[in-house]
């Protein structure tokens, strides 16, 4: 099969590079150069001109905070865009699947998010995510919205390289520690994609949740991080209100993902275990 895939450097994006023909997919990826998410009329027309059996957006404007700074930037990127290639897509009768995010929802309580509960986005990023979902599914044709959460990878801006950043010059780090949610492995999204594309279209549509087990808060997920690195940093806990930032996080990420398993059969993936390949990765690159 042959997909065209928007993104090519982010993290997904570069997974679904090195991971198609383990999958036995031909990526045509398109880079900023061959299709400008803010030009949502180029994005429609690379759709237009693809043979491509099968379309994935994995690129986004993620920077969470800037967004607050730069609303319209992010809603083209992120809503209008999208929903101009879904509508493309539709109209050549292709599979659209589309990268979202938890960040859809304002973070309340402790229980895992269900793709049917209501959604109240606390930012601008979180917005325009939620109006690229809708517009998406507007648009008519077969789809599949996947969330997830706390991406990384061995490439790209992440939590992960953060914290090791962080560990060359510190002894002690203080991480947030009352936002739950699932770290995922930009690996795991990028097979998990590609299952799909190669599943779909069939009755199976809409929104599923992805997200890596088990659900940790970041000062936990900094631990296991220095764990296996073996560095002899110490976490120190701390409440949200004590790092303050420009767009508010959801303090509940958890996300349900029983719907994904029942239609695809696709479990959520060993965050630790992925944890582990990316640093073996990053080890690799500096040895």
């Amino acid at each position: 099969m042959k997909a065209l895939v928007f993104g090519y450097s982010g993290q997904v994006a570069t997974e679904l590079r090195r991971r198609a023909q383990n999958h036995e997919f031909t990526l045509q990826t398109l880079d900023r150069a061959m299709a400008d998410l803010s030009d949502p009329a180029q994005c429609a027309e690379a759709i237009r001109r693809t043979d491509a059996d099968v379309i994935i957006n994995a690129a986004a404007y993620t920077a969470v905070d800037k967004a607050e700074d730069e609303p319209e930037l992010a809603q083209t990127v992120n809503a209008e865009s999208p929903g101009a290639m879904a509508r493309a897509a539709a109209e050549r009768g292709l599979p659209f699947l589309h990268v979202s995010t938890d960040y859809v929802f304002n973070g309340s309580g402790m229980t895992p998010w269900e793709t049917e509960d209501s959604t109240a986005p606390l930012g601008v990023y979180g917005k325009t995510k939620l109006d690229g979902e809708h517009q998406v599914a507007q648009a008519g044709g077969w789809h599949a919205v996947l969330r997830t959460s706390w991406v990384f990878s061995a490439h790209g801006k992440n939590f992960v390289k953060t914290i090791l950043r962080l560990a060359e010059t510190r002894d002690r780090l203080t991480i947030v520690a009352d936002q739950i949610g699932g770290p995922t492995p930009a690996a795991d999204i990028a097979d998990t994609l590609l299952l799909m594309a190669k599943a779909g279209p069939n009755d199976e549509y809409g929104l599923f949740h992805y997200s890596g087990a088990p659900d940790v808060s970041w000062a936990d997920f900094a631990r296991e991080i220095i764990a296996q690195s073996g560095l002899a940093v110490q976490i120190e806990d701390i409440p949200t209100t004590d790092y303050p930032t420009p767009a508010p996080r959801p303090l509940n990420s958890r996300l349900n993902c029983d719907r994904l398993n029942t239609a695809f059969g696709l479990s959520r993936p060993d965050w630790k275990a992925g944890l582990n390949n990316v640093l073996r990765e990053l080890n690799s690159a500096t040895g």
